[in-house]
């Protein structure tokens, strides 16, 4: 031992050893799906008689189940039909409130004016 050599000198540290031997992870889909069997397909769920399956982004029906395609562009219809009138509602609403708004500050404004002649017939007296 040295007798003023680094006693508290950081020691160094041994290299880490890798994390997987493997280098499944560097192969690409299609060759991992050759050399191991990997064929994923595409989601299925099944709720209730309906067996539903994602593909390109969207749930689409497998089985059909028992919705006919009429009535699904009937269904489509009603809902574009009831978006058109919930729309027309919030504007009307929208309306109402602005109406509602203008009155009342027309009323407070009379109100005000009311006021302000009452005190100055009371200072005339």
């Amino acid at each position: 031992m040295p007798l003023f050599g680094n006693t508290f000198g950081q020691k160094k540290t041994p290299p880490r050893k890798s994390a997987s031997l493997s280098n499944i992870h560097t192969l690409d889909r299609s060759t991992r799906e050759i050399e191991l069997g990997l064929e994923y397909g595409a989601p299925v769920m099944n709720i209730g008689s309906q067996s539903l399956k994602f593909e390109d982004g969207q749930w689409i029906t497998e089985s059909g189940g028992n919705v006919s395609g009429k009535e699904v562009q009937r269904l489509k219809k009603r809902n574009l039909q009831l978006e058109e009138e919930n729309n027309l509602l919030k504007i009307k609403i929208e309306i109402l409130l602005d109406m509602l708004s203008e009155s009342t500050a027309e009323t407070h404004l009379i109100q005000k004016e009311l006021e302000d002649m009452k005190n100055n017939t009371r200072r005339k007296k």
